[in-house]
């Protein structure tokens, strides 16, 4: 992880902590490679994931560490993703690291994933958010004092004006929890108005994540994200995908893409297929 304010606390006792891949500035390259050669050794595999608001140099940083290692064994996944949505994705890949799955379905399930976390935030004003669609009239209401947006960066866009007669964002169509982070902004409207629409089991708060006032364009906000609690449910999830071979590195795999070396699958046929649908009275399954 390339930020200790994404780390969130374990679920359970078994779930492992993440290391931190920091910035440039924070640590030099030759002990960065030295840490990242340890863990390789410790664990045989590393999965990197980092979001898309990292700095460049940042970046940079990441591929020259695998390059100057010339390791076939760090996957770097750069997730698009707000902050709060990133922390969650990197707790659930915590979770499956002690499954019984090899490294490349453990990075590959990234992008699955993705697709079942909801994250999204309140904000006061739109005119500096530049990751979901904005349209001018919205723009322009951004202005008028008093005005709230709920916006659902993914997994799939959406920004609602909030009033009294008007909808919470689409949510998601089976059992969760949110996770709220708080920053500036002082409003219940999330958990007292899109926590029951969106019929979550449970509601929990952490620290908001250093990086979130510069992705949402404004520090007076209230991100959150829904996720599966049920490592079992995860668990299916990636279990119910065909797993292939990639052609080119030889890792194993989910979905239509490596986790490790970013190859598609080449053949059509092989590509995976989908995962089954959860809906929201689905039952965890037994324990595998």
């Amino acid at each position: 992880m390339t930020s200790a304010d994404l780390v969130l606390p374990p679920t359970d006792q078994q779930t492992p902590t993440a290391a931190l891949l920091q910035a440039p500035e924070a640590q030099p390259l030759d002990l960065a490679i030295g840490d990242m050669n340890l863990l390789l050794e410790q664990h045989g595999h590393v999965v990197a994931v980092y979001p898309t608001g990292i700095s460049p140099a940042h970046e940079r940083r990441l591929y020259a560490i695998r390059s100057v290692l010339e390791s076939d064994r760090i996957a770097l996944l750069k997730v698009d993703l707000p902050p709060l949505g990133v922390a969650v994705l990197v707790r659930q890949l915590r979770q499956l690291s002690i499954c019984d799955f090899s490294p490349g379905v453990v990075a590959s399930a990234a992008r699955l994933l993705t697709h079942y976390i909801h994250a999204g935030a309140l904000l006061n004003s739109v005119a500096r958010l530049d990751r979901v669609p904005v349209s001018l009239r919205t723009h322009a209401r951004s202005w008028v004092p008093g005005s709230m947006f709920a916006v659902l960066a993914g997994p799939s866009p959406q920004l609602i004006r909030i009033g009294p007669d008007v909808e919470p964002p689409a949510g998601p169509p089976f059992a969760t929890q949110l996770l709220v982070a708080r920053g500036q902004l002082a409003s219940e409207w999330v958990q007292q108005t899109l926590a029951p629409a969106w019929g979550v089991q449970a509601v929990q708060e952490c620290a908001l994540p250093s990086a979130s006032p510069r992705w949402w364009g404004t520090g007076k906000v209230v991100e959150f994200a829904s996720f599966l609690p049920d490592i079992s449910v995860v668990y299916q999830l990636v279990s119910s995908v065909r797993r292939e071979r990639c052609h080119w590195c030889g890792m194993e795999l989910i979905g239509d893409r490596c986790g490790f070396c970013s190859s598609p699958l080449a053949p059509a046929e092989n590509r995976a297929h989908p995962p089954r649908a959860l809906t929201r009275g689905a039952h965890a399954p037994p324990n595998s």
